[in-house]
């Protein structure tokens, strides 16, 4: 089965960094986009960063560019966002998700998730 977790989130000053991971299990890695989204409360979950596992091809949403980097560990089967100069606002849930075809980076393209983990950016 299709099998997505994403780790890594947790408790982090302003202009400090965070390294999130997805790991995929399940489906060929290399067949498939990952992209990585948050949602904070009150707010629509949201694209941040997407990538083509087998081709690299990636995508970075305007608030993160210059700052987010994603990257996909192929033989891993792992997908990384390493976050740097992270600010209060980039606090939220950040989940991961799947699906064949072009990183295409808004949510309704895309046919699997997992669990969401936690960042919080404190000022």
């Amino acid at each position: 089965e299709v099998q997505l977790q994403a780790s890594g989130g947790g408790l982090v000053q302003a202009g400090g960094s965070l390294r999130l991971s997805c790991a995929a299990s399940g489906f060929t890695f290399d067949d498939y986009a990952i992209g990585w989204f948050r949602q904070a409360p009150g707010k629509e979950r949201e694209g941040v960063s997407c990538i083509s596992s087998g081709e690299g091809t990636t995508y970075y949403a305007d608030s993160v560019k210059g700052r987010f980097t994603i990257s996909s560990a192929s033989a891993e089967n792992t997908v990384y966002l390493q976050m740097n100069s992270l600010k209060p606002e980039d606090s939220a849930v950040y989940y991961c998700a799947a699906n064949k075809g072009e990183p295409l980076c808004y949510v309704g393209w895309y046919d699997y998730w997992g669990q969401g983990t936690l960042v919080t950016v404190s000022s």
